[in-house]
């Protein structure tokens, strides 16, 4: 499926449209009761705001001339329309973006930014990816999948490259789950390079889909999704990345709305690192004891997309 030579070679295909982002030392959480040590990897400082510009240039980059001359098209909760739409205005090409009609303005301000067309359908994920692939299919475009591409996969997996790399000593890595394409591609390069360490996965409460498929042995379809992390919240994964995580994730904890919430404030308190809700996830599983700690661990949380959600209060 995905393997470390297709991440190695994603890292020198996008090396050119994308940053390697810093990775900072947080104070301890003693008050938290969190003794050991925690670094946090920033893609909230990537360029597009968020991880997903990794997968969209690493995908933009495998199209053909011809391709590129039809544009390309996506659905997103957000994030991934806005890599997407930084992808196209870096190649040149003709770009459309389906979101979910409860998208905050910001993203499609930052679409429109980019020379993105926006269209707006459904309330979650998946009724913007049928328009999506309708449009595709009646003007050629390319449809760019969030998270079910291996070209996709392997390009946010560079993120495990540069955790390595900056700290090879890190005994656990805690990320945020949307439809699984970031942890299986971080997954598959933390265990090629460390096979002990340990890969922590975190959705949202309300929005809990790898966990449920995982715990059922089969993909499965939410009947309803209830948090407003966005970019988190798709009703149903797909095949590959279940397999993958299946493979590299020891565990998935789930955190509410609230809990994230309350991370980002901790966020920007303690570090003047601004997060939205889904960027805040794997912070809010730490904080809130969802997984067992050593006192002498050393844990990376990334922090994976920017926005305002910790700043107001």
């Amino acid at each position: 499926m995905v393997n470390l030579s297709d991440i190695q070679a994603a890292r020198d295909v996008i090396a050119p449209d994308v940053r390697r982002t810093p990775m900072l030392r947080a104070n301890a959480l003693r008050d938290r009761g969190f003794t050991g040590d925690l670094v946090l990897k920033l893609e909230s400082l990537q360029v597009s705001g968020s991880f997903k510009a990794r997968g969209a240039i690493n995908k933009l980059r495998s199209l053909t001339p011809d391709q590129l001359a039809r544009g390309i098209i996506t659905a997103s909760g957000g994030n991934h329309g806005v890599a997407v739409a930084y992808a196209g205005y870096v190649a040149g090409v003709p770009t459309h973006v389906v979101l979910p009609r409860n998208v905050p303005p910001v993203k499609i301000d930052k679409l429109k930014r980019w020379g993105a067309s926006v269209v707006l359908e459904g309330d979650v994920f998946d009724d913007a990816q049928r328009l999506a692939l309708q449009i595709a299919d009646q003007n050629g475009a390319t449809y760019i999948h969030p998270f079910a591409d291996p070209l996709i996969i392997a390009g946010q997996g560079t993120i495990g490259l540069e955790i390595i790399d900056d700290a090879p000593d890190v005994d656990t890595v805690v990320i945020s789950i949307g439809g699984g394409g970031l942890i299986a591609g971080i997954g598959v390069a933390l265990k090629a390079l460390k096979p002990g360490i340990r890969v922590v996965g975190v959705e949202p409460t309300g929005a809990p889909t790898l966990k449920a498929s995982i715990e059922a042995g089969e993909l499965v379809t939410l009947d309803t999704i209830t948090t407003k992390a966005g970019t988190l919240a798709p009703r149903r994964s797909a095949q590959i990345n279940l397999d993958i995580i299946r493979e590299v994730v020891d565990e998935i904890v789930l955190v509410s709305d609230d809990e994230m919430r309350e991370a980002a404030h901790w966020l920007w308190f303690e570090t003047g690192i601004g997060a939205e809700l889904s960027g805040a996830a794997s912070m809010a599983a730490l904080l809130e004891h969802k997984f067992s700690t050593r006192a002498d661990e050393k844990i990376c949380v990334l922090v994976c997309g920017a926005g305002a959600d910790g700043v107001a209060s």
